[in-house]
């Protein structure tokens, strides 16, 4: 199977690349306890949301739907205590892919999951937090900025920004320094409208991400919300590579209309790859 694994390396390296993580970078990561797998993607989290046992069909078509029907029924603090108790309040198992990544040095990553795994890879390197944040009226943007120093976080305004940091995104939110999720329905459609009116976005990164190319790796796109949350964050993008597998036409129209290679592969094989090469060019 030939893949351009050796341009996308070359990329990361010199800082052009952006990864790009949906639920597929958690694979393999488990609750050591239990040895449970990690609620990652649509359907683990509804099933983990209730209790194990499937909701509606028409709930059970996206998370986002059936975490809009929680918070209807048992309020926002019901969605948001699951969440915490997910991500926050479990240990999981390392990630080989997020250990990997935080050993690069990039200058920017996206991290489209709610867990802190890569945010802990990070925690003894001072880097800049930013958050996604839906319906909050008092406030003029969608995001909160945060800067590590090594030790913890503190909050910070976009103008106080260290430019020479690296910088993590969490767009639909994490619970770390503080719980801010972007999960129902209602959560998607402020967050993707504040992001087309440019509101969702800091301004040092608007400058930052242009011209990048990106990196989607686990991330499948077969709902609206993952597309359009994805095609406003790369803004200005140079094109990219798309990990994905088994690829569906769905995802292929899209990936052609964005400008985006598929390479037909996984998250392991793209580790594979990434570690021999790495290994050879400290070698070198």
């Amino acid at each position: 199977m030939s893949t351009p694994f050796a341009s996308i390396l070359s990329g990361l390296n010199d800082g052009s690349v952006v990864p790009y993580l949906g639920a597929g970078a958690l694979a393999g990561v488990i609750d050591p306890a239990s040895g449970q797998s990690i609620p990652a993607d649509s359907d683990s989290l509804i099933l983990a949301m209730n209790n194990g046992q499937p909701m509606a069909p028409k709930l059970m078509y996206e998370f986002p739907r059936a975490a809009m029907n929680v918070e209807l029924k048992r309020g926002r603090g019901a969605l948001t205590k699951f969440l915490d108790r997910t991500y926050r309040d479990t240990s999981w198992s390392a990630s080989a892919l997020h250990t990997w990544l935080a050993g690069c040095g990039l200058p920017y990553i996206v991290d489209a999951n709610r867990d802190t795994l890569l945010q802990q890879t990070y925690a003894r390197t001072p880097h800049t937090l930013i958050v996604g944040v839906a319906r909050i009226s008092a406030a003029a943007y969608r995001f909160k900025l945060f800067q590590h120093d090594g030790t913890a976080y503190q909050a910070i305004d976009p103008e106080a920004v260290d430019v020479s940091l690296p910088v993590l995104f969490k767009p639909l939110g994490t619970p770390l320094p503080e719980s801010n999720y972007i999960a129902s329905d209602a959560d998607f459609v402020d967050y993707i409208t504040e992001l087309m009116g440019g509101f969702a976005i800091p301004p040092f990164l608007k400058r930052m991400r242009q011209g990048r190319k990106y990196l989607l790796l686990g991330m499948r796109l077969n709902r609206d919300t993952e597309r359009m949350v994805l095609a406003d964050i790369a803004f200005g993008h140079a094109g990219g590579w798309a990990v994905i597998p088994d690829a569906n036409d769905k995802e292929k129209r899209f990936l052609d209309k964005l400008g985006f290679e598929l390479v037909p592969a996984s998250v392991a094989d793209f580790l594979a790859a990434a570690e021999p090469e790495l290994a050879l060019e400290s070698v070198a």
